[in-house]
C-alpha cells in the first residue's frame, strides 16, 4: 500500500507545538471555474485523517482544494485573538501523477505553510 495513488493531509498548530486535534476541513475537485464538495471531515488526535481522503476507485487526477477551518479551531481552543486574521485557509493543488499526494498544513492564527509532503 506504500505506493498507492492516495491522499493525506496532516495539520500541525505551531502556536501551540503539537498536532491540530480536531480541525474541520473540506476536500473539493476544481473543474475550471467551480468545484465540487467530495467530502468534509476532522482531524483526529494526531492532526491527521483517520484514512486516505482519496485512495482506489476514489482517486482521480485533477486538481483540488482542502479548505482547512482555522479561525473555528482555534476559537474552539479559546486562543484569544486581538485581531483575527485567518478564518480559513485553501490550498489548491494539482494531483498529475498516480502517486501519494500528502498536504501537510502547519498553521498558527496569523499564518500558514505547506508543502508537497510524502
Amino acid at each position: 500500500m506504500a505506493g498507492a495513488a492516495r491522499l493525506t493531509t496532516h495539520v500541525l498548530d505551531t502556536t501551540h507545538g503539537k498536532p491540530a486535534a480536531g480541525m474541520r476541513f473540506d476536500l473539493l475537485m476544481v473543474h475550471g471555474d467551480h468545484t465540487h464538495h467530495i467530502l468534509s471531515g476532522h482531524t483526529n488526535a494526531d492532526g491527521r485523517a483517520d484514512a486516505p481522503l482519496l485512495e482506489g476507485d476514489r482517486f482521480h487526477l485533477g486538481s483540488y482544494e482542502l479548505i482547512f477551518h482555522v479561525g473555528q479551531y482555534f476559537e474552539r481552543l479559546g486562543v484569544e485573538i486581538k485581531t483575527p486574521f485567518l478564518d480559513m485557509v485553501p490550498i489548491r493543488f494539482v494531483m498529475s501523477e498516480m502517486e501519494h499526494y500528502h498536504v501537510p498544513l502547519l498553521v498558527s492564527p496569523y499564518g500558514y505553510s505547506t508543502y508537497r509532503g510524502s
